[in-house]
């Protein structure tokens, strides 16, 4: 296992799956690459948006990239030599992509739904705090993003209800 201090572009360029596990090269961010990854589902949700791909179609195209997200995050991280190294940030985008699918699409629903989402992927109540520190390896990558997006979610449904969308 190779250990890289700091992973550049070269690094990120040697191997699509380091290339997805970067986030398209957004987790090279030298500050909080997780928000810069998060970031990095916007414009791919906007652009499936545009394709004609609704919420549904989106909800159900984040399960493989869920699975997929499973290989590169164990792949990237094997290669770097730390588990879940900060600028794998393909679980931030996938999460973020299963929030949006289920956001309207307007400026203050996606507001929302990042700040959300960044909340509970940063402060990691529990559940998703013991998950991140107890399900290792690329699943365990995946795992706590996915709770955090179910989490932001869950206050989403419960703001449309009350009105708040």
């Amino acid at each position: 296992m190779t250990t890289l201090r700091k992973p550049d572009w070269a690094f990120v360029l040697r191997r699509p799956a380091h290339f997805l596990a970067f986030g398209f090269g957004s987790g090279l961010a030298a500050r909080a690459p997780g928000t810069w990854g998060t970031l990095a589902a916007l414009p791919l949700a906007g652009l499936l948006h545009l394709a004609g791909v609704d919420g549904m179609l989106l909800a159900a195209l984040c399960l493989p990239l869920f699975v997929l997200g499973v290989w590169v995050c164990q792949v990237t991280g094997d290669a770097l030599g730390v588990h879940d190294y900060g600028g794998i940030v393909w679980d931030e985008i996938v999460a973020m992509l299963l929030v949006l699918s289920i956001t309207p699409f307007t400026v203050t629903g996606w507001v929302l739904a990042f700040g959300l989402f960044r909340l509970f992927d940063i402060v990691k109540p529990w559940p998703i705090r013991w998950f991140d520190r107890h399900v290792h390896g690329g699943f365990g990558v995946m795992l706590d993003d996915l709770i955090a997006a179910l989490f932001a979610m869950a206050v989403l449904w419960l703001a449309s209800g009350a009105g708040l969308e």
